[in-house]
């Protein structure tokens, strides 16, 4: 399983998408300070993801996230569909 996923910084208003096989190690490693696009953020809550079969699927969900640029979007998203994937 592959995963799209959305963190929250605790301390900011600011969000991050990504996409990992393990999206709890992953939350780790952005709380360690491993990713240099998130670690002025730290601490970082995982607040969404969505399950996929395969990496070129997750993938491209990031991107499609990461294009639209809409903050609005994705609080819709985390408020109606938390922990899965809209249908």
């Amino acid at each position: 399983m592959h995963y799209t996923y959305i963190l929250k910084s605790k301390i900011t208003d600011k969000y991050y998408i990504g996409s990992t096989d393990n999206p709890e190690r992953r939350l780790i490693l952005h709380n360690e300070g491993y990713s240099i696009s998130t670690k002025a953020y730290i601490p970082w809550k995982l607040v969404y993801f969505e399950t996929f079969d395969t990496k070129t699927e997750a993938l491209r969900r990031e991107k499609q996230l990461k294009k639209m640029k809409s903050k609005k979007y994705i609080e819709w998203l985390i408020k109606n569909h938390s922990g899965g994937r809209p249908d």
